[in-house]
């Protein structure tokens, strides 16, 4: 099995690459693992240990902010072994701005990388996968994809776009053998918030309490796979929080008032 991450430096990316070296140790054969993010030394330490823990792991990094480089991305990752069986498009940028501090050029850059890089991933990947007679494509959102949240204008944007394009994408080719998981997680504990853009585009560079009180990202890598694994359509992954989700559905009214009042890191 071919499983391509992308954001597998770090965060949830890393964890699950990790969750399915230490799978493919139980398995006959290795799990070949496509690894992808902006800086090839923490790809190549990831990598270290998905060889260690069972298997084979091969560094493609691309910086996702070029539309150029991405272009040329799938390309690369499909020849390396062949073929893709699963791919995790999992990179992903957020910011700590208001709407009135965020500029065209931060928003450009977010949808850049969160949007319009697994889109042009997914879409490149598509006629390969059919070609093979199917294949699984599982993208990160957010919570904050499902409803506005403060100080995350251009992020929330950049998830909500996603599921109407991933929504989409297996609406028209389920019946073709191709398999779609929305990963949607609440908070994680990961380094999200240290890179998050803040005014000027400056690093947010403070672990948000929230992020900090989130779920651990072993636990968090666990429930994906798994989703991953039983073809689910979607997965929420996170603790209290993920109740928003609901309240939205069935209360927007109320959750309204509360993304007015919640605490927004």
């Amino acid at each position: 099995m071919v499983v391509w991450i992308t954001g597998a430096s770090s965060g949830i990316g890393e964890a699950c690459a990790y969750e399915y070296a230490r799978r493919s140790a139980r398995q006959t054969e290795p799990t070949r693992l496509i690894l992808t993010a902006s800086s090839p030394a923490k790809l190549e330490k990831v990598a270290a240990t998905c060889v260690r823990l069972g298997a084979e792991a091969y560094v493609l990094p691309c910086d996702l902010r070029d539309a150029n480089a991405v272009e040329a991305l799938t390309a690369k990752a499909w020849s390396h072994y062949g073929s893709i069986d699963i791919v995790f498009l999992n990179a992903g940028i957020s910011q700590r701005t208001r709407v009135e501090d965020t500029t065209m050029e931060m928003v450009r850059q977010i949808m850049e990388i969160n949007y319009f890089a697994p889109v042009t991933i997914a879409k490149d990947l598509l006629p390969l996968m059919l070609s093979r007679g199917g294949g699984h494509i599982a993208v990160t959102t957010s919570i904050a994809g499902c409803f506005g949240f403060p100080l995350r204008c251009a992020y929330s944007s950049s998830k909500h776009a996603l599921y109407g394009f991933f929504e989409t994408l297996q609406a028209e080719n389920y019946d073709r053998g191709l398999r779609v998981t929305i990963v949607c997680p609440g908070r994680v504990n990961t380094p999200i918030s240290l890179r998050a853009l803040d005014k000027g585009g400056r690093a947010h560079g403070v672990m948000d309490p929230g992020q900090a009180g989130g779920l651990a990202v072993d636990k968090a890598a666990r429930q994906i796979v798994r989703a991953i694994q039983h073809g689910r359509r979607e997965v929420l992954v996170g603790k209290g929080e993920l109740l928003m989700v609901y309240i939205k559905r069935f209360f927007p009214g109320l959750c309204a008032w509360i993304g007015r009042h919640i605490s927004a890191i």
